[in-house]
């Protein structure tokens, strides 16, 4: 499974990269997981270049740039950009998560939740 954008999330990214003049062959979005948040993972999304290791998917034309311990993490993911009261910005639409916290920047996937069953 790979990961895509939505066409929203596909506009912004364009703009962003032809803002910074960036070299679209090499540049992207990079979608990466890290550990924090009160569910567990936090998405770090940063444009960025590619790196040694990473996976790279394409969508619409561009780039997504995934490290390899980020991948099953994120594996399937839609990227979406959302404009609401509450704010703008890139949204993930992942299938492997399994709860989040109420304010939707933390979360957790399948794996965690048995391990966190399975410790209480």
């Amino acid at each position: 499974m790979m990961i895509t954008f939505t066409d929203k999330g596909a506009e912004k990214v364009k703009e962003f990269l032809a803002g910074q003049s960036a070299d679209v062959s090499t540049a992207g979005l990079r979608v990466g997981v890290r550990g924090g948040g009160c569910s567990g993972f936090q998405y770090a999304l940063a444009f960025d270049t590619e790196r040694p290791g990473d996976e790279v998917f394409e969508s619409h034309g561009l780039r997504l740039l995934v490290d390899g311990p980020s991948l099953p993490y994120v594996r399937g993911a839609v990227i979406d950009y959302v404009d609401s009261l509450t704010g703008a910005g890139f949204k993930v639409d992942n299938p492997n998560v399994v709860a989040a916290c109420g304010c939707g920047s933390s979360f957790r996937v399948a794996e965690e939740e048995r391990e966190h069953v399975s410790a209480v």
